[in-house]
């Protein structure tokens, strides 16, 4: 297994387990300026390709914006050429963020979504929506094998503290003992997803011989407040909640309809939001003390 990174979000430390591992390499290198000819790893056939490369938080949106359009599109291409040279399945990590702010609850892939084109989100909403679009095309007119997955809301050890997504900034100051800021009323939910849950659906999608788009995660939807006093508890913090601006294009509701994922992938996340928050405020909690 090959795994290429820039490290603009990401950090090495995160694969730093796998570093003895005679199955895996690391190449530090850029997708969107194409895969580098001088790197002997890359020079393989590959059986299958999994573009997972970009950025995905809101603080990401308004420092990185160009980036994130550029790995949407240009990486793409680049991966989907090569998928088609190699005849490996092409596996494309797509958002909830494809539904922008839905006005169908929960949303059904079959949903085209509420997507403003160029509001301060719509770098991450339309990169991803063109990478979907992309991946059809070279599907449909050059018969290159692709999955498409949806992801809503995921979560787990490894995040940065700094993300700027909710789950790791309300571990961050509940720890810390720090207000915990939560976004307008606190009212809009979302769906939270273990990390497990989601590598078990992806790899599914991935043995499978469906295209997709599927949504993966889970149906445990949430108000942002009640997760911020849910991490409260967990931490055993005396942190209070306080409310902050609201940034723009902020969707009220997020909930995959998982039939499709149930049906064709027999996908069932197994860990409940306690469980998955306590394993990862215990990863956090390790790194604070």
């Amino acid at each position: 297994m090959v795994a290429l990174d820039n490290f603009v979000t990401g950090a090495k430390e995160n694969v730093a387990h796998l570093a003895d591992n005679p199955r895996f390499c690391l190449v530090e290198a850029d997708i969107t300026d194409g895969l580098p000819d001088h790197e002997p790893a890359l020079s393989r056939r590959f059986d299958a390709i999994m573009h997972f490369a970009s950025p995905a938080s809101p603080t990401d949106f308004e420092q990185l914006p160009v980036e994130i359009l550029r790995v949407g599109s240009v990486a793409t291409l680049h991966l989907l050429e090569r998928a088609q040279a190699d005849g490996a399945r092409f596996i494309m990590a797509s958002t909830s963020e494809a539904y922008g702010d839905p006005l169908v609850h929960p949303q059904p892939e079959t949903y085209w979504g509420n997507v403003n084109p160029n509001g301060i989100r719509s770098v991450y909403d339309e990169s991803k929506r063109f990478s979907e679009a992309a991946a059809m095309a070279y599907h449909r007119s050059r018969g290159v094998d692709v999955g498409i997955v949806r992801i809503f809301n995921t979560y787990g050890p490894r995040m940065r503290p700094d993300d700027g997504r909710a789950i790791p900034t309300f571990v961050n100051q509940a720890l810390h003992g720090e207000p915990i800021t939560v976004a307008g009323t606190g009212n809009q939910t979302r769906s939270i997803c273990f990390v497990d849950d989601l590598v078990r659906g992806i790899v599914a999608l991935l043995d499978s011989t469906e295209t997709g788009p599927v949504n993966c995660g889970t149906e445990d939807e949430m108000t942002m407040r009640d997760l911020a006093e849910t991490i409260i508890k967990l931490t055993g913090s005396a942190s209070t909640v306080t409310y902050i601006t609201r940034s723009a294009d902020d969707p009220e509701k997020r909930r995959p309809d998982l039939t499709l994922a149930r049906t064709k992938l027999d996908y069932q996340p197994m860990v409940g939001s306690e469980e998955g928050l306590r394993r990862t405020i215990e990863y956090f909690a390790d790194r604070v003390r």
